[in-house]
């Protein structure tokens, strides 16, 4: 067999001009660059230049070219022209070069949550890579041109959240690493955090991990990565608290440490070879207190014959220090001294070794998210408040070089979210009253990327790309099979002696298989318009090694189901016969059962579990647009409560509100959300209809209707919202509320249809 050398990027051997992502080249918050600012005055002369925009993350700068997410009002309505926005300036003038905005679309994200989070450029490509805050992975190259965009709630189901933090994507070798909670189908169905590896230039999923146990939380922490033993690795905080160890090619779960009773969301740090130091604020495993920074002795060696991942017990201490509260601010290490921000606006300086504080120094009144950065001797650190301060650290008493407060035109403060970041000279600061740059003046210089040629060892393994898919009736889908060395390596890409094969894991809990035809040579799969919607996986064999992918047939237009053919050999809590509904649902299967009602058989949301009172779940393609579906529904409850029940229709959320008595149409509630009067009486049928037609221009209707089943269908629609620019396309779900776990919601007669 023929070897390819492969290119490798060595990220450890950068310039310190180059910041390419949140936490810098060192992947601890430090810069080696020399003679930065003292000291900074907002509107003074050690400021370069200020871009107004309402940034949460810091900006990351390569070769002349600084990156930053942020959220502005893009026109005059304070609702729908509120958008997330990359932005692409020149380091040194603040100019900008390009932007790409992005609508938010059904997530949780409240009170004008966004733009929390950062890019990350890749060094080897100049490409950048960004998650939104509602879950659009997107990639750009360097002049602004879109490369693809995976939206992770539609495809794997992801969960959103209020506060709508994302941290940031981070890349090895081939591969962009996203982190986020989902619950997708299958064996994924469970909501876990998980991190999911994209191909960097196609947006193929690579793998998929679920390192942890169930979350109680989110998590936006950030890979840091190192090698263990020949295999690269990174370590993460979940959001199951627990501190955790993956292979970085493969997504194999190495160990994991159990920190905290809530999400860890600070960036970890490596320090020597055996050593792990991490921070959280929530409350402890062994005690009632909120809050530690441990040191933790950690595996040296890749664990041989891997099967599960190993557990470290509360020996792995090595030293915990309860002086700190982190709940999001990562802490940054310089030599033997580790630096963070706690939650009450103290700067505390802790040895590395032993554990002990040997300063602290309050600075502001609290912190909630900034890290510090480091850099010519000095920490720059941005609070909560607005309170910027410049610090020169010592051994006892740390000498303050600037404090002052941020203030906005009308004189208030100015919310500080996010790390300094530091450039050429400069620092960097992100707030959500503009972009401020500061230090000296300096000329563009251009920074080649570092690389270097290795030859791969023997392939010892393969992967599949994509490793999970999904089509519609009709469609096709093709694979690319690489080969990988004993360390995750990529040897080279395989197209001849490959066979393939539908394949049933045993330990798959549903035996199922794809309704499409599975060419046994080539690997391609082809489904028909007659296909049923349905779920699999395909095992492929090359010289006696084997790798599986598996995917979804999922519904397109012509798509109909009143799930009369679904057997229910199943008992629930009450005592109903039950069964599940249809495998290729996303995240459905532990939230909705399908039942016997009045003679018919339809679907109903579980009350079992009160994490799941509010459910939305989806069972078509992300690529569909302009279609009509519809479906028969009905609330449970009484004069005094009702749920709410509705459909997903191209990113739009249309509901019966039944406590309201409204037909209601919402993008992100804070975005779009109107509603009609409608009287909605319990336990009675009602047919919901809905559509989203666009504009040539880009606006576009969402249109909804609803009346008693069985009347005839009324000939305007109930309720059109008309939207300045409409979401282009998006999959079709299902939608239940059910307040305090009480009253369920039924659905029946589901129908993609084309509009007339």
């Amino acid at each position: 067999m023929k070897f390819a050398f492969i290119l490798i990027l060595l990220t450890t051997l950068l310039s310190a001009e180059d910041w390419p992502n949140w936490r810098g080249p060192a992947q601890n918050g430090t810069s080696t660059e020399i003679d930065l600012p003292d000291t900074w005055k907002p509107g003074g002369k050690s400021q370069l230049w200020k871009y107004q925009t309402n940034g949460g993350g810091a900006p990351v700068i390569h070769n002349n070219r600084l990156y930053l997410f942020s959220y502005d009002q893009f026109g005059d309505d304070p609702a729908q022209d509120v958008q997330e926005n990359l932005l692409c300036l020149n380091p040194h003038t603040g100019e900008k070069i390009w932007e790409h905005r992005f609508p938010d679309y059904i997530s949780d994200v409240v009170y004008n949550r966004y733009g929390i989070g950062s890019p990350i450029v890749d060094l080897e490509t100049g490409n950048i890579y960004l998650q939104t805050s509602n879950g659009r992975c997107v990639a750009f190259t360097k002049e602004g041109k879109q490369l693809w965009e995976v939206s992770l709630m539609e495809q794997l189901s992801r969960l959103t959240f209020p506060n709508g933090r994302t941290g940031s994507p981070a890349i090895h070798g081939p591969l962009v690493i996203f982190h986020c909670v989902t619950a997708n189908w299958g064996r994924t169905g469970p909501a876990r955090d998980r991190f999911y590896a994209f191909d960097k230039l196609s947006g193929k999923l690579v793998w998929t991990s679920t390192p942890g146990i169930r979350p109680v939380d989110s998590s936006f922490s950030m890979p840091v990565f190192a090698k263990l033993g020949d295999q690269t690795v990174f370590y993460a905080g979940t959001g199951c608290g627990n501190v955790v160890c993956v292979n970085a090619s493969t997504g194999q779960p190495v160990w994991r440490f159990l920190l905290s009773q809530g999400g860890v969301n600070s960036q970890v740090l490596l320090h020597g070879k055996d050593k792990l130091i991490a921070i959280h604020g929530k409350e402890n495993i062994d005690s009632t207190a909120k809050g530690r920074l441990v040191c933790l002795k950690i595996p040296t060696e890749y664990p041989k014959n891997l099967k599960e991942p190993i557990v470290l017990k509360k020996e792995a201490e090595i030293w915990r220090n309860n002086d700190h509260i982190g709940f999001t601010s990562s802490p940054i290490l310089v030599g033997d001294r580790i630096y963070t921000t706690n939650f009450t606006g103290e700067l505390i300086a802790v040895d590395a070794n032993s554990g002990k504080t040997t300063w602290h120094k309050k600075l502001a009144p609290d912190q909630i998210h900034a890290s510090p950065a480091y850099g010519d001797g000095k920490i720059y650190s941005a609070w909560f408040d607005g309170t910027f301060t410049i610090v020169k650290p010592n051994d006892d008493n740390p000498e303050i070089l600037t404090h002052l407060e941020i203030k906005d035109n009308a004189g208030s403060g100015v919310t500080c979210l996010a790390a300094p970041t530091i450039w050429n000279g400069k620092v960097y600061l992100s707030t959500r009253d503009g972009l401020y740059c500061f230090g000296r003046k300096t000329k563009p210089t251009q920074t080649p990327a570092v690389k270097e040629w290795i030859k791969p060892l023997p392939t010892t393994q393969l992967q599949i790309i994509p490793s999970e898919f999904s089509i519609t009736p009709g469609s096709s889908q093709s694979f690319t099979v690489w080969g990988l060395d004993k360390n995750g390596n990529r040897t080279q890409k395989i197209t001849e002696n490959l066979t393939w094969k539908k394949f049933i894991p045993p330990t798959a809990k549903v035996k199922a298989k794809l309704d499409a035809s599975l060419d046994p040579k080539s690997g391609q799969l082809t489904s028909t318009k007659e296909s049923k919607t349905s779920a699999g996986a395909i095992k492929v064999t090359h010289k006696g090694l084997t790798a599986t992918t598996r995917g979804r047939i999922v519904a397109g237009i012509g798509y109909s189901n009143d799930f009369e053919k679904i057997p229910l050999p199943m008992k629930n809590g009450a005592g109903e016969a039950v069964n599940f509904p249809p495998l290729p649902w996303l995240g459905a299967r532990i939230k909705w059962h399908v039942i016997e009602k009045g003679g018919n058989k339809v679907i109903t949301n579980r009350l079992d579990n009160t994490l799941f009172q509010r459910t939305m779940n989806f069972f078509g393609h992300h690529q569909l647009s302009d279609y009509v579906l519809s479906a028969d529904v009905m609330t449970d409850g009484n004069r005094r409560i009702k749920s709410t029940i509705g459909l997903v229709n191209q990113r739009y959320l249309i509901t019966l509100v039944g406590n309201d008595d409204t037909l209601e149409v919402t993008s992100n509630h804070e975005r779009v959300k109107k509603s009609a009067d409608f009287k909605i009486k319990a336990n009675t049928w009602y047919s919901l209809k809905t559509h989203v037609k666009a504009n040539p221009d880009g606006s576009g209707e969402v249109r909804a209707k609803a009346w008693k089943k069985g009347e005839p269908e009324p000939k305007d629609w109930t309720l059109v919202v008309l939207v300045k620019q409409v979401h282009p396309h998006g999959s079709p779900g299902i939608f239940a509320f059910s307040p305090q776990s009480q009253k369920r919601t039924y659905l029946d007669n589901l129908k993609i249809t084309a509009p007339e």
